[in-house]
């Protein structure tokens, strides 16, 4: 079993923690919460600290900036979790 949670504004998807009782549990959890994610059309899955293993996973890292520019167009839409 594994598993990950977070909290849903709008566009935006905030990943607290990720959690296993099996090697490799949370990698799949992630992996589908991005396919649920895209499919609800969310702009953005924080995953708070960047890390060789999220690079493979296809995440990018921001900046301040532009992290802020999107996170703003993020709490403006409404979208169902």
């Amino acid at each position: 079993a594994g598993g990950l949670y977070g909290l849903a504004v709008g566009s935006l998807f905030a990943g607290e923690s990720m959690f296993h009782r099996r090697t490799g549990a949370s990698k799949v959890a992630f992996a589908r919460m991005v396919e649920r994610l895209r499919l609800r059309k969310f702009r953005l899955f924080d995953v708070q600290v960047m890390s060789p293993h999220l690079s493979t996973l296809g995440c990018v890292e921001l900046s301040r900036d532009e992290y802020l520019r999107i996170v703003e167009r993020c709490v403006r839409d409404s979208i169902p979790f």
